[in-house]
This record gives C-alpha cells, sequence and structure tokens, in this order.
C-alpha cells in the first residue's frame, strides 16, 4: 500500500527517505502532515528549543504521600506537588 519516498529537507537541503514502515505509522496514528526535516535536523532542532541541555529539576516532597521528588519547576509552597506515583492517581 505505501512506498518509500525521497523528500527534500526543509531546513538542510537534503534529500532523506520517507520509508513505506514510517508512513504506515503516521497513518495509525492519524498524521496527516509529512516528515519536513531529516532525521539529523529534527534532532537538532529539538536540541535548540529545549536549550541544548537536560531540563532542570527541583527538589520537592509530595504533598500526598510525603516522599521527597524532583519536579520540572520551581515550587511556590501555594499549591501541592506530587511525586510520580501520586501524579498517576
Amino acid at each position: 500500500m505505501f512506498q518509500d519516498k525521497t523528500i527534500v529537507c526543509k531546513d538542510c537541503g537534503q534529500e532523506f527517505t520517507f520509508t513505506a514502515r514510517e508512513q504506515e505509522f503516521f497513518a495509525e496514528k492519524g498524521f496527516t502532515n509529512e516528515p519536513q526535516r531529516c532525521k539529523s535536523c529534527r534532532d537538532a532542532r529539538k536540541g535548540n528549543v529545549r536549550g541544548g541541555s537536560a531540563r532542570q529539576m527541583f527538589d520537592a516532597v509530595c504533598s500526598e504521600c510525603g516522599k521527597p521528588c524532583k519536579v520540572p519547576f520551581e515550587p511556590r509552597g501555594d499549591r501541592p506537588i506530587y511525586c510520580s506515583d501520586c501524579f498517576r492517581r
């Protein structure tokens, strides 16, 4: 049903292959747009969006169970904080 397709990266201008398997995956997920960037440009873009480094994490204590945890925002004290286990519940 799907066939490999050659696409030109909009950032670097290099050709890359949008494989039949990738197209099938996109269709299963309901994605309607084809990729516009090659893998290396996508990876570089993700790094730039995040500042090129890991997200800063802050120490906190879970409001529900009292366990120490890390959160991706600086706790202010005016809202409860949950560890990942309590947050999932």
